[in-house]
C-alpha cells in the first residue's frame, strides 16, 4: 500500500494509543489496566450501553464469584466497573460495530466502524465477549416494520408495558421472568411458547401456572404464524398451534424472548487465526497471530482457557503490559503496585497513602 493511499486512509482518523472493541466487563477492566499504565483508551461496541452480555442478557442475575464481592447483580458488577475507570476518561463510542481492521505498512491499524468512525490506533484489544448479538426474530412477515414500537425483544423497564395488553413469546427464563413481572401489572398477559416442556427455572413455570389456573393469565402452545395489523396498526399476532388451530391473539405490544445469537460477523475478516470461532492468543501477553492486537475475555481460545469474567480480568491485566511493551519496546514496563504507586495514585485521583506501605494490589 502506498504512503499516499495510507495518508487518505488516515486523514481525519482519531489518532491513538489502543482501540478496545467490546464494552463489556473485560472491555472496561481493560480500560483500567492500561489507565494504570498511562495508556489511554476508545472504546468501541455495537450495543448502545456499556456492559455487554451483562447488561443485554442477565442484568438482574446474580454473581458469586468476583473477588471479595459475595454477590452482586450483573448490572451492579457493570456499573461499578464503569465508577473505577472514570479516573482515566476513556471515550465510549456506542451502537456501532467495528467492521474493518485494516494493518497499515507501519504497523499501526485503521479501524473503521459501521457509522464510519475511524481511528488510527498503535494497538487493537478485542474484547467482543462471544461478538456481536442479535436477537432471534419472531419470523413472521412483516414484523420488522413494528419492530421497536410494538414489537420487543428487550424490555428496559416494566412500566412501559402497565396496562397494556400483552403477548410473550419463548420459554426461558426471560420469557418466564417478564412473564411473572407484568402478569400483575399489564392489562392482559397471554405467554406463548412452541412446546410443554421449559427451559426456565421449574420454580417459575410453576408461578406462570398458577397464574394461569387462577387466571389472572393466559397461556397459549403454538408458535407465531403472522402479524395481526389493521388500517397499518399492528393489532397483535396469529398463532398456529400445536393441534394446527389459528388462534388470532389481540394485543398491543409482542414481547419476543428467543433468545440472542452471537457472532463472530466482521471480527471473523480480519486475518486472525481462528480455533472455533475464537481467536487464539498466546498465554504471556494475550497477543494474537498479528502483532499490536490482542483478545480478551471470552472471545479468545488458549490451552486451559475457562470462559469465567474472572479469568477475563487476569488476561486484561496481563494484556495491558502487553500494550505497553509494544508501544514502548526498548522501555522495560516496571511493575508497581497502587497501594504505595505515587505514579499510579496520581492516575487513579487518590491521595497519598500517608507513606504507607502495602503489599500486592
Amino acid at each position: 500500500m502506498s504512503d499516499s493511499i495510507e495518508s487518505a486512509l488516515i486523514e481525519g482518523a482519531i489518532q491513538t494509543d489502543a482501540v478496545i472493541i467490546g464494552a463489556g466487563p473485560c472491555g472496561l477492566f481493560q480500560v483500567f489496566e492500561l489507565g494504570l499504565l498511562g495508556i489511554h483508551a476508545h472504546v468501541v461496541d455495537s450495543l448502545k450501553h456499556p456492559g455487554g452480555q451483562c447488561s443485554e442478557l442477565y442484568p438482574d442475575k446474580p454473581i458469586y464469584d468476583i473477588p471479595a464481592i459475595p454477590v452482586c447483580t450483573a448490572q451492579e458488577l457493570i456499573d461499578r466497573l464503569l465508577e473505577q475507570i472514570k479516573p482515566f476518561n476513556a471515550q465510549f463510542h456506542l451502537g456501532q460495530e467495528a467492521t474493518e481492521l485494516k494493518r497499515l505498512e507501519d504497523g499501526t491499524f485503521l479501524v473503521r466502524t459501521s457509522l464510519d468512525t475511524r481511528f488510527h490506533a498503535k494497538t487493537v484489544i478485542i474484547a467482543a465477549g462471544l461478538g456481536s448479538f442479535q436477537p432471534r426474530r419472531l419470523g413472521c412477515e412483516g414484523a420488522e416494520a413494528f419492530e421497536g414500537s410494538h414489537i420487543h425483544y428487550r424490555v428496559k423497564s416494566a412500566a412501559d408495558f402497565t396496562g397494556k395488553r400483552l403477548l410473550i413469546f419463548g420459554g426461558g427464563d426471560s420469557a418466564l421472568d417478564w412473564t411473572l413481572e407484568l402478569a400483575g401489572k399489564a392489562r392482559s398477559l397471554t405467554l406463548v411458547h412452541r412446546r410443554p416442556e421449559f427451559r426456565a427455572a421449574p420454580a417459575s413455570v410453576a408461578k406462570m401456572k398458577e397464574l394461569v389456573a387462577n387466571g389472572s393469565m393466559r397461556y397459549v402452545e403454538g408458535i407465531a404464524h403472522s402479524i395481526l395489523v389493521e388500517g397499518g396498526q399492528f393489532r397483535g399476532v396469529r398463532v398456529k398451534t400445536t393441534q394446527g388451530e389459528l388462534v388470532e391473539l389481540e394485543a398491543d405490544h409482542a414481547l419476543v424472548f428467543f433468545g440472542l445469537h452471537p457472532r463472530l460477523g466482521p471480527i471473523a475478516d480480519w486475518g486472525l487465526q481462528l480455533d472455533k470461532r475464537a481467536i487464539v492468543v498466546d498465554t504471556e501477553k494475550f497477543q494474537t497471530n498479528i502483532p499490536g492486537v490482542f483478545a480478551v475475555g471470552d472471545i479468545n481460545t488458549y490451552p486451559g482457557k475457562k470462559k469465567l469474567i474472572l479469568s477475563g480480568f487476569h488476561e486484561a491485566a496481563l494484556a495491558a503490559f502487553g500494550v505497553a511493551a509494544h508501544l514502548n519496546p526498548a522501555k522495560k514496563i516496571p511493575l508497581q503496585y497502587t497501594t504505595t504507586s505515587p505514579i499510579m495514585h496520581k492516575r487513579l485521583g487518590v491521595a497519598e497513602q500517608g507513606g504507607e506501605k502495602a503489599g500486592n494490589g
